[in-house]
């Protein structure tokens, strides 16, 4: 029964983090020097995105919490992990008009992404390596 659920939240949580970068690539790519942002607007497509999957993250924690499939103590950590990103983006984003330049945008993308794995390593529905050849498949990470 629990790998069915952290199946669920596995795959939820990985449409919940595809289906903004979606968005966002192709908003990001239609603005124009007219569609300048207010300076204390946080709301640029890179920002909304990141926003939007530390959200998603934070909701495969809750849930993982919930179905017991990983510890307080490692959702309380997992959760300042996903905050700190978050926190991180809402700060570049204020230091430069409302936007995240590429580099910091895949640098924080990276950094929520090792929040995942690890969640997922932590639940036991990691991404598995080895062919049982050698005694077993192990968790990637």
């Amino acid at each position: 029964m629990r790998a069915s659920t952290s199946l669920k939240t596995v795959t939820l949580a990985a449409v919940l983090i595809a289906a903004p970068l979606a968005g966002a690539y192709a908003a990001g790519h239609r603005k124009g020097v007219l569609d300048a942002s207010d300076p204390t607007d946080m709301t640029g497509p890179r920002v909304t995105s990141l926003i939007e999957q530390v959200q998603g993250v934070n909701q495969g924690i809750t849930d993982a919490r919930e179905a017991n499939n990983i510890s307080a103590s490692e959702a309380r950590q997992l959760h300042m992990r996903a905050a700190h990103i978050s926190q991180a983006a809402e700060h570049v984003a204020a230091s430069d008009h409302g936007r995240i330049p590429a580099a910091q945008y895949h640098d924080l993308l990276r950094r929520l992404d090792n929040v995942d794995q690890r969640l997922r390593n932590d639940t036991g529905s990691g991404f598995m390596m080895g062919d049982g050849s050698d005694g077993g498949n192990y968790p990637n990470g």
